[in-house]
């Protein structure tokens, strides 16, 4: 015999269900749409940074000379990300990014058809400044159409696919070289198909401005949620510290720089293979959690890269370590996502942009200052006191909250 007031707390889990699952429909289309925009323009962005500096050292152009005009990019990315918020607030998310990619595509024929160093500072400056809206505008879609139980996975596959495309874009340059139009030819392309791949998938989008009522400045947000923005500072530092500082790193140990070059190709690996098993776990455990495993594992590996780096252990140690201290910044995404929505998703988001290249720009240079005072073990140890600063910082915060 059925218990009639069981029978309807039955129906009605039954219909919450089912109201739920059609919630957090994952609206794949979009997400798909989302993604192929990301790819090609993570490719333009790969493929822009060596094929320039090739071009500069055929120029005679110094190292010094070189680096200081590679700079420009990411000062462009830090000084228009306050402008995002006011941009997508008049112009809309998606007219702004259309313009993003249009305006990129015409500032590196530009960059091509100048081929001058000087004209360049202005003009990569230009291009850190139309490219950032276009990538925060991305992110902030990707993380709204994330349902909540499967944003782990969805961010995980963003982030994969983010590092795939930076990867691939060098590569490009072994299809098609680094001299004359045919380079810059493959960028601006990128660029247009990036631009088409967006207006395709507009109208599945949402509207940042229709969601909540309370605008935020992007320096705003730092008070509300300054530990996930020094966590971007840490992952951005890491990765561009290791980058530029790891082959000095190694060959300081006798290691060649063709084994030194393959080692941050295996660790690029595991940065692309691993982000979607580790948002797989931020769903079952919180990103805050594995965000703490990644901290803390990538402070170990800090420690353990001496012991490592002269033994074949260092292959799979490198493979991993990329994965986690890269995941630190997976992880950051998805509690923004998990913590604002619409005016101040974009502020946040924005503010994450700004952090990224104040992490890249400021960290390599400290931990080359450091290798100089304290020889080769200065780079773990400056990244390693980042990261540990961070972990303990997060465990405090976790305590209090």
């Amino acid at each position: 015999m059925t218990v009639p007031g069981f029978a309807i707390d039955a129906v009605s889990a039954v219909s919450q269900t089912q109201e739920q699952t059609i919630s957090e429909a994952t609206p794949w289309a979009a997400i798909a749409g989302v993604i192929a925009t990301v790819s090609v323009f993570a490719i333009a962005q790969g493929l822009s940074y060596p094929l320039l500096s090739f071009i500069l050292q055929r120029q005679g152009v110094s190292p010094g000379m070189i680096g200081l005009s590679a700079a420009m990019t990411p000062i462009g990315f830090i000084l228009s990300s306050p402008i995002i918020p006011s941009l997508t607030r008049r112009f809309g998310a998606g007219r702004t990014a259309l313009t993003c990619a249009a305006l990129s595509a015409v500032i590196l024929a530009l960059i091509g058809w100048t081929q001058d160093l000087y004209a360049w500072f202005l003009l990569r400056f230009l291009i850190g400044v139309s490219t950032n809206p276009l990538y925060v505008i991305s992110e902030i879609w990707m993380i709204a159409l994330a349902p909540p139980s499967r944003r782990g996975r969805i961010m995980g596959i963003y982030t994969t696919v983010i590092s795939a495309g930076f990867a691939a874009g060098p590569l490009c340059l072994l299809f098609v070289g680094s001299e004359g139009w045919p380079p810059f030819l493959v960028g601006i392309a990128a660029f247009c198909i990036c631009g088409l791949c967006l207006a395709l998938v507009l109208h599945r989008l949402p509207d940042m401005n229709g969601e909540g009522s309370r605008h935020v400045s992007v320096f705003g947000f730092v008070s509300l949620a300054w530990l996930l923005l020094f966590a971007v500072v840490a992952a951005a530092g890491f990765e561009q510290g290791i980058l530029a500082l790891l082959p000095v790193y190694g060959t300081s140990h006798g290691i060649s720089e063709t084994t030194m070059s393959a080692l941050l190709a295996v660790m690029i690996a595991g940065n692309i293979a691993l982000q979607v098993p580790l948002g797989l776990l931020a769903e079952r455990w919180s990103a805050r959690v594995v965000r703490l495993g990644c901290v803390t594992a990538t402070v170990l590996g800090c420690a353990a890269i001496p012991i490592l780096i002269e033994t074949p252990l260092v292959w799979p140690f490198v493979f991993v370590w990329g994965a986690v201290s890269y995941g630190i910044y997976t992880m950051a995404i998805i509690e923004l996502g998990e913590s604002f929505t619409g005016q101040m998703l974009v502020a946040g988001n924005a503010a994450f942009a700004m952090m990224w290249g104040v992490g890249g720009i400021a960290v390599p240079p400290v931990a080359g200052m450091a290798m100089g005072v304290f020889g080769p073990s200065g780079l773990p140890l400056t990244l390693g006191v980042i990261c540990l600063a961070l972990a303990l910082l997060s465990v405090a915060r976790w305590r209090t909250a």
